[in-house]
């Protein structure tokens, strides 16, 4: 079975929106200053509440120790480091091993932390019902089997929406198929994520099918927000698709604003 949360990492640097890197830089500055532009609430730790403590907590505090270390002071000032696009770079690291533990402070974590912070400023989240108790998974180390097979299937479901969010205005063609999986080759991934990758962007789109999967608000918003990293949400198909995404999955419109907030995306 592939490691769907490296897969996440790798896929993030290689395959998504062109825009993805500024989104993404985005997201980890808004985790770092605590809240996103225009909306409520503190940071993070302060959100889930007491549980969460000692340095924003499990996997949200080595992702952003692991940003301020690649940039040092640059991580406090990102204009001084190339722009919100060298923070995601920081994040995901150069390639290769490098995007390996994506779920130990990277990819995993951000999307996690984005989902979690907009849910509960959007009032659709409570502290300590979420998939790993006080403190999510992907914001934690899984502690038992059973929750890092939770932790996987949620990686898979995010995975599965940025590739469904990719085929929102047409059915991608073999050539973009066999350079998508050409770049995650070079980024270090093995022939079964390889596999994997390319039998899910041969498949039809099928909303329905992924929104029942889907096990609860957190997962998708997890879902929701790697979408938005996925395409530049510059058509009206992938418009559509992302507002039926939303609908279907029964995400809040003060959720999905707060998603839109965190990472620099217009709401359409």
């Amino acid at each position: 079975m592939p490691n769907y949360a490296d897969l996440i990492g790798a896929f993030l640097q290689n395959a998504a929106a062109p825009s993805g890197q500024n989104r993404m830089g985005r997201a980890v500055e808004d985790l770092q200053r605590g809240g996103a532009s225009g909306a409520p609430g503190g940071g993070l730790a302060d959100l889930l509440g007491g549980g969460a403590g000692g340095g924003a907590g499990g996997m949200l505090g080595g992702l952003l120790q692991g940003v301020q270390r690649g940039l040092g002071e640059a991580a406090r000032n990102p204009a001084k480091a190339g722009g919100l696009g060298a923070l995601a770079g920081a994040l995901l690291g150069g390639g290769g091993d490098s995007i390996k533990g994506a779920i130990g402070g990277g990819a995993l974590a951000m999307l996690a932390g984005v989902a979690v912070k907009a849910l509960l400023n959007g009032g659709q989240g409570k502290a300590g019902a979420f998939s790993g108790g006080g403190l999510p998974l992907g914001l934690k180390a899984p502690e038992t089997p059973a929750e890092q097979q939770t932790l996987e299937r949620n990686a898979q479901l995010v995975l599965r929406g940025m590739i469904s969010a990719a085929k929102a205005d047409g059915e991608i063609d073999q050539q973009e198929m066999q350079r998508i999986v050409g770049r995650l080759k070079d980024a270090g991934m093995d022939a079964e994520a390889q596999s994997w990758v390319l039998a899910e962007l041969g498949r039809p789109l099928d909303l329905d099918g992924l929104v029942a999967d889907i096990p609860s608000p957190e997962v998708a918003a997890e879902v929701y927000a790697a979408s938005l990293l996925a395409v530049e949400v510059d058509t009206p198909a992938e418009r559509e698709y992302l507002a039926r995404l939303a609908q279907r999955t029964g995400l809040q419109p003060a959720v999905v604003q707060y998603i839109h907030q965190s990472l620099g995306v217009p709401v359409s």
